[in-house]
């Protein structure tokens, strides 16, 4: 009784995660009442809308008012868009719709960002104080929260993409709004998909809220093989390999070799490809298994040639999401605008700043702004320019959607410079139209080293970390001792090995296997989750792993 009482209600020490016994246990409970009022749609909602209420409330607490407020902002604003006859009022409530939730969402993941960036400028001392939570402290009488720190609610950044997304997508006309707040309730807090993604579009979920369940046999063998890959991707392929080698060789990389840097660089490439498409294979499989269907969020990125096929293929969700309502609004690869020159011109000046100094940065901005200027008066460098632009604008803003820190924006800058340098590589490069596997392959190998070297940003716990990392890699590879490496972490190796020779396998093989699993019997699907459970056992540790994407 105690079991279910921890369970069902908030403990910050005790979260319903995926890979947890408890969440099993809370999900076979409300399978069971959701099979028998699934065919009452509004019921059926209302129902699911709770669910996800308690959900996000045993993961983020009193944070739950958050998804709350944006729930029933973004449906009056929702109707009020629609019903509108002015262009002008229709602008401007989309506008008020997208400064409420980006406002929020900076004010709770990047105040501690702003306010460094802005000493660090000016040489100022200012601290964050929480005058939301101060606020409430006064108005309740009773001191619930602290006031001298901000706590980012999690999978925030990705319930707020999907409101602006409904208000935008009623603005150009491509849905029509809710009539229920309890249907728009339940596509903004879809329990599986809440915390971490794939972030979900108004069109394509809200046509489902009102649709007839219907759960085919094949359709339930799918959901099962989704669900039993994610497990074997976190557990396996992320959380094993992370707790026996990367995450110790992470904390003190100057203790280890360069080589052992390397390939703990190379392990987190799957590590973090294991945890991010682990969880969203598994909230796909636990959609299916209630009858909505969830975007793709991963194709097998690592088989990528170049650096855009990597981000057509990596968090397709939220690339698609940039594309559409931020890359194609500021003028897409056709031109800049204004917000593009003066967007690039302070992200070059503050960018450079955070990582030299102010002398530095300022050199740097008068290039872009030399840049500008030349711009005006040639044609040729203009056109070049402004095809290139929104795609580092996208790039970086992406890069800082998954971290507030300047780390993040040089993860995502040397993406987008990766996706520039490819649109003029393939212009000149006498391979670009080989059909030889050996040239497939090194495109490959090297987009794919490209991308886990730049994951030292993504992964690094400060600059100051990331040089220490880099200092040891260029200075103490000591390649005499890395067959002693590999030994003493053979384990690690082979199921690195092993994850890797998965993810490279033909679409075909993949395909195969899965139909092999969906057409089994019931016994023999039973068999092999009982397996899949054993080697998750196995591979269990003491203190529960999140996953990566919680914290963004």
């Amino acid at each position: 009784m105690n079991r279910l009482q921890n369970i069902f209600s908030f403990s910050e020490d005790f979260p319903l995660i995926f890979t947890q016994a408890d969440f099993w246990i809370f999900f076979a409970a409300i399978y069971f009442v959701y099979a028998l009022v699934y065919r009452k749609k509004s019921l059926r909602s209302a129902y699911l809308f709770a669910i996800s209420i308690l959900f996000y409330y045993k993961t983020s607490g009193l944070f739950i008012g958050i998804l709350l407020f944006s729930t029933v902002n973004d449906f009056f604003l929702g109707k009020a868009i629609y019903h509108s006859t002015s262009v002008i009022a229709k602008k401007m409530l989309v506008a008020i719709s997208v400064i409420i939730n980006l406002g929020t969402l900076c004010y709770f993941k990047y105040a501690y960002f702003f306010t460094e960036s802005y000493n660090s400028l000016f040489h100022t001392n200012y601290e964050v104080i929480n005058y939301l939570a101060q606020w409430t402290n006064t108005w309740s009488g009773v001191d619930y929260f602290t006031v001298d720190t901000i706590i980012l609610p999690v999978g925030i950044s990705f319930y707020t993409f999907q409101t602006i997304s409904y208000s935008v997508d009623i603005y150009r006309k491509q849905i029509k709004p809710l009539h229920s707040i309890i249907d728009f309730g339940f596509f903004v807090s879809f329990f599986p998909q809440l915390v971490a993604g794939p972030i979900v579009r108004a069109a394509d979920f809200v046509p489902q809220i009102r649709k007839e369940i219907t759960i085919t046999k094949a359709e339930f063998g799918t959901a099962t093989f989704m669900i039993l890959k994610g497990l074997i991707k976190k557990m396996l392929f992320a959380d094993f390999i992370a707790m026996n080698f990367m995450d110790r060789v992470f904390d003190m990389p100057e203790m280890f070799s360069g080589f052992t840097n390397i390939m703990a660089m190379f392990g987190y490439s799957l590590q973090i490809y294991g945890d991010f498409s682990g969880y969203t294979d598994i909230a796909i499989g636990l959609a299916l298994l209630m009858g909505y269907k969830l975007p793709v969020n991963f194709n097998s990125p690592y088989k990528a040639i170049h650096c855009g096929d990597f981000w057509k293929r990596w968090h397709i969700s939220l690339s698609s999401w940039l594309k559409d309502y931020l890359y194609i609004p500021i003028g897409g690869n056709r031109n800049g605008s204004i917000f593009s020159y003066v967007f690039i011109t302070l992200f070059t000046f503050l960018g450079v700043f955070a990582v030299t100094d102010f002398g530095i940065a300022l050199l740097a901005t008068a290039g872009v702004g030399i840049l500008l200027i030349i711009t005006l008066f040639s044609p040729r460098i203009a056109w070049h320019f402004n095809r290139n632009v929104n795609i580092m604008i996208t790039m970086l803003i992406g890069g800082l959607w998954h971290g507030a820190s300047w780390k993040f924006v040089i993860w995502g800058g040397l993406n987008g410079l990766g996706v520039v340098a490819y649109k003029y590589w393939r212009k000149i490069s006498p391979y670009e139209n080989s059909t030889a596997w050996i040239t497939t392959l090194w495109k490959i190998a090297l987009t794919f080293t490209f991308i886990t070297f730049t994951r030292i940003y993504f992964r690094g716990n400060s600059m100051d970390h990331i040089n220490r990392f880099y200092q040891s890699v260029m200075t103490n590879m000591d390649w005499t001792n890395a067959l002693t490496v590999l030994w003493e972490y053979r384990i690690v190796f082979i199921v690195m090995l092993l994850g890797y020779i998965t993810h490279w396998l033909p679409y075909k093989t993949k395909g195969w296997m899965e139909q092999q699993f969906i057409k089994s019997h019931i016994l023999i699907k039973g068999g092999i989750a009982t397996i899949v459970a054993i080697i998750c056992y196995q591979t269990y540790a003491a203190d529960f792993q999140p996953f990566i994407y919680f914290q963004f």
